[in-house]
């Protein structure tokens, strides 16, 4: 029976010095070669037209969604504005699928532009309403008669609308551009062994 535990060296045995046994570690890191062909691939997959027309889509749907529910409830609620922009900027991103900061510009000016269709539907709801006329009837009158637009929103105005408006366009600047998928940032990553 040996006095040694087990893998200890015996007195007189040859022992390997640590510097005999060379260590590695591995390591994660970006691959530039992987890096440089995603950002080819997503420069060839936007598509401002695309990214624009259903932006444009979503904007005046968001419009008369807001109109209708503004109708509806009658109450003017302004924090819609930031769901519309969502809506623009979520369309101008899953279609457009651009990262350049054009695609940000037109969802932050689209989202602006449903706010401002969206109060103009809430008038033409509200005129409506007081005037126990159909709203198409008010909104052929108001189209017909420009001048009126006018008066409308210089009369409908509350610098809480600027607020709303400064939230529309910031969401719909932000949520304009596309975002890497979770397979897609793994995908740019290597493993390598180097000496430690």
């Amino acid at each position: 029976m040996s006095l040694y535990p087990e893998n200890t060296p015996q007195a007189g045995a040859p022992q390997e010095s640590p510097a005999q046994k060379p260590q590695f570690t591995t390591i994660r890191e970006l691959d530039p070669v992987k890096v440089q062909e995603l950002q080819e691939r997503i420069q060839e997959e936007q598509n401002l037209s695309l990214g624009i027309m259903t932006g444009l889509t979503a904007a005046v749907l968001g419009a008369i969604l807001w109109g209708a529910i503004s109708f509806f409830t009658n109450y003017q609620i302004a924090w819609m504005a930031i769901g519309v922009a969502f809506m623009v900027g979520w369309s101008v991103r899953q279609f457009g699928k651009g990262v350049d900061k054009i695609f940000g510009f037109i969802g932050a000016g689209l989202a602006l532009l449903s706010c401002l269709l969206g109060n103009f539907f809430m008038l033409v709801a509200v005129i409506a309403q007081e005037a126990a006329t159909p709203p198409l009837d008010v909104l052929f009158y108001i189209l017909l008669n420009p001048s009126a637009n006018l008066e409308l929103f210089v009369a409908a105005f509350s610098p809480i609308d600027l607020l709303f408006y400064g939230f529309a366009i910031y969401y719909g600047y932000q949520y304009s551009f596309r975002r890497l998928t979770a397979e897609e940032q793994e995908g740019l990553y290597r493993t390598r062994t180097v000496a430690a």
